[in-house]
């Protein structure tokens, strides 16, 4: 069994638990995922 796991969707999972817990983190977190996607569309 094999699990496939596309970046991006983790990412976001990631992101918005960490905006849940933290709200404070919300720009950081958000430059830092735009950043990620940026970078994965890149080298796809």
């Amino acid at each position: 069994m094999t699990i496939h796991l596309d970046a991006v969707p983790v990412v976001s999972l990631i992101a918005g638990v960490l905006i849940l817990v933290q709200p404070k983190l919300l720009n950081y977190i958000v430059a830092i995922y735009l950043i990620i996607v940026g970078v994965i569309g890149l080298i796809h």
